[in-house]
């Protein structure tokens, strides 16, 4: 199954609703970072939930960061995503390794106690930002409680990704159900029933469920009506050209030293890990361009 995204909607748009599966999008986070299993899950299902969240807005050139910076051994991770499904992210430290917990990964214990930011640029003077503290460390329950109090939408988010026994990733995916204001109780009612009796995000993922069958269980008897798709993607917008003018910005001094030095330097992308190389002569060049 290719990755991708759904919006959905439901009960006569009382409800909207989004799920994707990302499993070749983790994978290639995981072949990119070489994570461990955990900080591949931890990784994973912000990246699902930060791929939702983008596909929420409607500006092709608004982006959403996802930061978190914890106590836990895994430092924390950065994911950014844009509203056409291409997502990007990193673990501060990506060989963090933990015993399972209750027979599972243990995300919340590679996290710890720790603060998330979600910033959202939509291209004004100043982006929007909101910040919470995290409640378990496991991804979906901290992304319910941001959405619950810092854009006042009760929320209900399911995440997960499966490891394969060579710790490549088996399955990722998750779901975003979202309430109005002017939700009826009858339908609220209905829908944390259904919340409640539906199996794991990785067991619906594992038995082949796509997004919309997912969706087609959480939102079951309410009249469920899927809106758009989009594919879903690993994609990280780095370049030679953007490395060069950040080596620019450190100023002269630093780039004379490098130069000083006689070798080849190495810069790596946060995001993706791909490095680029620079010459002495190449450095020389960028000197001139620097003030």
């Amino acid at each position: 199954m290719e990755d991708y995204i759904v919006r959905a909607a439901a009960a006569n748009t009382q409800i909207r609703a989004f799920a994707a599966v990302t499993t070749d999008l983790v994978e290639e986070a995981r072949k990119r970072h070489g994570t461990s299993p955990v900080a591949t899950a931890a990784l994973g299902r912000l990246m699902t939930g930060e791929g939702m969240m983008g596909s929420m807005v409607k500006n092709p050139t608004d982006l959403r960061t996802i930061q978190i910076k914890c106590s836990g051994a895994s430092g924390g991770q950065t994911e950014t995503a844009d509203s056409q499904g291409n997502v990007k992210g990193y673990v501060y430290d990506p060989t963090v390794m933990l015993p399972p917990k209750n027979g599972k990964l243990d995300v919340g214990g590679a996290l710890g106690q720790g603060v998330m930011t979600v910033i959202k640029d939509m291209g004004l003077k100043e982006p929007y930002s909101g910040q919470t503290i995290l409640q378990t460390g496991e991804i979906a329950e901290d992304l319910t409680y941001y959405f619950a109090t810092s854009e006042q939408v009760p929320s209900s988010v399911g995440l997960g990704v499966l490891m394969e026994g060579d710790n490549t990733v088996r399955c990722a995916g998750g779901f975003i159900v979202q309430v109005m204001p002017f939700i009826e109780d009858a339908v609220l009612n209905r829908l944390e029933q259904n919340i409640q009796n539906i199996q794991s995000v990785t067991s619906m993922l594992d038995n082949g469920h796509t997004p919309e069958e997912m969706l087609s269980h959480v939102l079951e008897g309410l009249d469920l009506e899927i809106t758009d798709t989009m594919p879903a993607r690993f994609h990280c917008n780095c370049s030679k050209e953007r490395i060069e003018k950040a080596i620019i910005s450190i100023g002269k001094k630093e780039i004379q030293e490098m130069i000083d030095e006689g070798k080849e330097i190495e810069v790596k992308c946060h995001f993706c890990n791909t490095a680029y190389k620079y010459s002495v002569d190449e450095l020389k060049e960028l000197l001139k361009k620097s003030r």
